[in-house]
């Protein structure tokens, strides 16, 4: 005799989306402040000065650990079944290790804490984005991915409070991130027990869709959701590192708190368009329409930048790129637990998806490197303008297939 089928989700509270929302931005929080300010100024304390060689080293080798342990991870929740040990463990040793690149007397000892707290952080991060999958029904994906917007924002301004002259002691900044970190990942953990749904964990049979070219359909559209992130990823990871200098190529001078101001603005503006239109693709079952309407406006932003001569004008292109680009990431965020096609395997899926997110970072430098100084910055954005055609025309494939 076969168990009785599980009931079909029902809609989670918004007290819980609310503090997931929460949790997943406190993995902002974590690294943001960290990666772009703390572990830079350490290492300028350490070398006696900026070295661009050694924080390029670190970054690199953390992003490459990221990538491993977010699968590796993934794929251990998966066999566990179970998400919330993995979450308070993974935000135990990362707040530890943090504590402990504070105190770093060598480059070397920075290097391989870095490595070491990559990995616990994703042991953090990979569960905690399955367990969303796990509890939030596909009638709910857009409005969590509109919420998801926050861990940018969030980290963005975290960046700004822990750097406040005169907040907490240089010393004691890298414990402000970690109590910041708990405050936000603590009260979704604790208080969401109970909160997976069987129906959304139970495994998927063998697929049995239709096939093209050898795929089956539903893979197909895994492919394109992937490829059409990783192509967003790379444009917007460029724009992050290279906001400062192209805006001092068109206004020499331009000041340092001007960039960091528009990102952040950018990034908190983002947060209510996200909401809407995860809430629009909620109502009207149309979870790829916002993504293919904000990957072209990430195009035409990056046209404007290109053909930006006045200082104006290229803020302009930028505020509509940044801006669609933020929605855009969020909302496919959240519309990824929807495509993939096996409960069972979630957290593995979910650690190949995030290659999109650290890979570009280690080949972005390389192919800046190549065009900025023989084409200017204008050839540059036309290639990430086409990019993001190129992600909108991915999508809108999908659209048909999915």
């Amino acid at each position: 005799m076969s168990a009785a089928p599980a009931p079909p989700p029902g809609r989670q509270p918004l007290w819980f989306l609310a503090l997931f929302a929460l949790a997943a931005a406190g993995g902002a929080v974590a690294y943001v402040p960290l990666l772009t300010v703390l572990l830079p100024q350490r290492i300028a304390e350490l070398q006696g000065g900026e070295d661009v060689a050694a924080l390029a080293q670190v970054s690199f080798l953390g992003a490459v650990m990221a990538s491993i342990a977010n699968i590796g991870v993934g794929m251990l929740s998966d066999r566990a079944k179970v998400r919330r040990p993995f979450v308070i463990a993974g935000l135990a040793l990362s707040n530890a290790l943090l504590l402990w690149l504070g105190t770093a007397a060598s480059l070397a000892e920075i290097v391989v804490l870095v490595m070491v707290w990559q990995v616990a952080l994703n042991l953090m991060l990979s569960p905690l984005m399955a367990w969303a999958g796990d509890c939030f029904p596909d009638e709910q994906k857009g409005m969590l991915g509109g919420a998801l917007a926050l861990s940018p924002a969030l980290g963005a301004l975290a960046g700004s409070l822990v750097t406040w002259a005169g907040l907490v002691a240089p010393s004691a900044r890298l414990a402000l991130v970690a109590v910041l970190v708990s405050a936000l990942v603590l009260p979704a953990v604790v208080l969401g027990t109970g909160r997976v749904q069987p129906a959304l964990v139970a495994p998927a049979p063998a697929p049995a869709s239709a096939t093209r070219a050898g795929v089956p359909v539903r893979e197909r559209v895994v492919l394109r959701m992937w490829a059409a992130r990783l192509l967003v990823q790379v444009a917007e990871g460029g724009m992050f590192a290279f906001l400062l200098y192209w805006l001092r190529s068109i206004a020499p001078g331009y000041p340092e708190n001007g960039a960091a101001n528009i990102f952040s603005l950018v990034l908190v503006g983002a947060v209510p368009v996200s909401l809407l239109l995860g809430r629009w693709s909620d109502r009207h079952a149309r979870p790829v329409v916002p993504l293919v309407a904000t990957a072209l406006l990430c195009a035409c932003g990056m046209v404007v930048m290109a053909a930006a001569q006045s200082l104006a004008w290229a803020i302009a292109g930028y505020v509509l790129f940044g801006l669609a680009a933020a929605v855009f990431l969020a909302l496919h965020a959240g519309q990824t637990l929807r495509v993939l096609p096996a409960p069972q395997h979630r957290g593995r899926d979910l650690g190949v998806f995030n290659l999109t997110n650290t890979v570009p970072g280690m080949v972005m430098p390389w192919l800046t490197v190549m065009l900025v100084p023989q084409f200017g910055y204008g050839a540059l954005f036309l290639l990430f303008a086409g990019l993001a055609l190129a992600s909108a025309v991915l999508l809108a494939g999908a659209l048909r297939r999915a």
